[in-house]
């Protein structure tokens, strides 16, 4: 037992002196690989520094070799400057001594001027004491003053020259008035040759033609309900008689009359009509026919070669082709006088394109829906300087009747061409003007009362439709209205006949089923 325990001793002092021993070695390799490390990371750092200090001397020498090309540069650059302010120096110099010459030239020629001068004064003194001793010998001689035989020479001088003007001033006017009567002839003739065209009657009356009874019977609809609609929605008299295979639109303004037409066109191909879709397809039509105006406006302007204009003027141009103008059409009758005031200033060397401009554009007062009070003329002219036409040519729209003063060479071209293509006024244009006016102020007058969404006159004038809003009129005061309509259009309008006045009162409820 005590064998074994002193074994273990002894392995266990041999173990702690093994590992002694171990400690002692590794301390030692450990100190030779540190030595080692240093040695290594000492040469690494003189080599770094040895380098850095080569780059650090090649920088140095680079940039100085840099400074002194720059400073070269600059010694360079003063040198030139040197050099050319000497040559400045020189040249304002030399420019010194050629003023200090010339003011010493100056001063001689001065006072040479001055000697010549004084020579010339004392000549003139010496040329009127001659004159006046030869006046003094004349004056003797011939037995008047000077200031006598002066006046006596004018007079006489006056009269012969007055004399002769007058004379040559007659020769003048009559060789210009044969030559300008043969050459305005020639112009108008030579004019109306080469715009000469046809001319469209337009009246009061659209004729729709249907295929068959049957399709009448659908268009009036149950108890007329589809008329009523129709022209309620339009403004426009639709007359079904006995006719065969046509029915008659009656109105006096074109515009609602071709908005009827291409609606029943609609209704008659689509096959619906009732009521709802009458008023659908109006809608929808007057809308289509807005962009029709339009577009006819554009091509118009087009055509003629005319650009720059105004919007609002093209959409008026487009609204011409559904007027009449003395048994033309208006769009028709616009495009002669602009053809024929084109052609016109041509021959007289005018601006043609103005001229043109200024024709298409003179009844544009006729289609316009402001101030109808005022004569188309001027409410063209009024219109044309609103959107911003030159003032020839406003002047030219507004003169062509004599409304205003002509202060345009076109104003007279224009008004004759007017004339040619058959616009002059007369009796007939007045009547057509004043019945469309009676009708629109019949419209107007109804409009003017609270609550009336709606007028229309009809019939030529002896029938006046009003439709108010059911919201804002009862039924009594819907009787009462049409009464004080009757009674105001009574008082105030002048007319044929009687006037019937239908007040039509509507109520609807809608809802949507969602």
């Amino acid at each position: 037992m005590n064998s074994i325990i002193w074994l273990l001793i002894g392995i266990a002092i041999g173990a702690v002196v093994a590992i002694a021993i171990y400690i002692a070695i590794r301390r030692m390799v450990l100190k030779g690989q540190k030595e080692q490390i240093i040695e290594k990371a000492e040469l690494e750092a003189e080599n770094i520094k040895k380098e850095k200090m080569l780059q650090a001397k090649e920088k140095y020498l680079q940039l100085k070799s840099e400074h002194e090309k720059m400073v070269a540069d600059k010694n360079s650059q003063l040198k030139e400057i040197e050099i050319r302010l000497k040559q400045k120096e020189n040249t304002l110099n030399q420019q010194t001594d050629n003023l200090q010459r010339k003011i010493k030239e100056a001063d001689s020629a001065r006072q040479s001027l001055n000697a010549q001068k004084e020579n010339l004064e004392k000549k003139a003194e010496e040329y009127d004491r001659l004159r006046s001793e030869v006046n003094k010998q004349i004056e003797a001689i011939a037995g008047m003053t000077a200031v006598e035989a002066k006046n006596m020479l004018m007079e006489n001088m006056k009269a012969e020259a007055r004399t002769e003007a007058q004379a040559y001033i007659n020769d003048t006017m009559d060789e210009a008035r044969l030559t300008a009567t043969k050459e305005a002839k020639r112009i108008v003739i030579n004019t109306i040759q080469r715009t000469a065209t046809e001319t469209a009657i337009e009246n009061a009356v659209t004729t729709f033609p249907i295929e068959n009874d049957e399709i009448k019977g659908r268009i009036i609809g149950r108890e007329g309900r589809n008329i009523r609609a129709l022209e309620a929605a339009t403004g426009v008299e639709v007359v079904v008689d006995d006719t065969p295979d046509a029915i008659f639109l009656s109105a006096f303004d074109p515009v609602r009359r071709e908005v009827a037409r291409l609606a029943l066109h609609q209704l008659v191909i689509d096959g619906r009509i009732h009521p709802a879709r009458i008023e659908e397809v109006v809608t929808k039509v007057q809308k289509q026919l807005e962009d029709e105006i339009l577009e006819t406006g554009k091509r118009t302007c087009i055509d003629l070669g005319i650009h720059g204009m105004s919007m609002e003027l093209v959409r008026l141009i487009g609204r011409m082709k559904y007027r009449s103008s003395y048994g033309q059409n208006l769009l028709q009758h616009s495009r002669e006088v602009a053809n024929i005031s084109a052609v016109m200033a041509s021959e007289l060397g005018l601006n043609p394109k103005a001229a043109k401009r200024a024709g298409l554009l003179h009844d544009i007062g006729k289609v316009s829906e402001n101030e109808p009070e005022l004569p188309h003329a001027l409410l063209g002219m009024k219109l044309a300087e609103q959107y911003k036409e030159r003032p020839e040519i406003c002047n030219a729209i507004g003169a062509h009747h004599e409304e205003t003063e002509m202060t345009s060479i076109l104003s007279p071209i224009v008004m004759v061409a007017d004339a040619i293509s058959g616009a002059r006024p007369g009796a007939r244009r007045e009547v057509i003007e004043s019945y469309i006016k009676r009708l629109k102020g019949m419209e107007e007058l109804a409009a003017s009362y609270p609550g009336v969404t709606k007028s229309y006159a009809i019939q030529a004038g002896r029938e006046l439709r009003v439709i108010v809003g059911a919201e804002e009129v009862s039924d009594e005061q819907a009787a009462a209205l049409s009464s004080d309509i009757a009674l105001k259009i009574q008082n105030e309008m002048t007319y044929p006949g009687q006037v019937k006045i239908t007040v039509i009162r509507e109520t609807r409820s809608v809802a949507y089923a969602k």
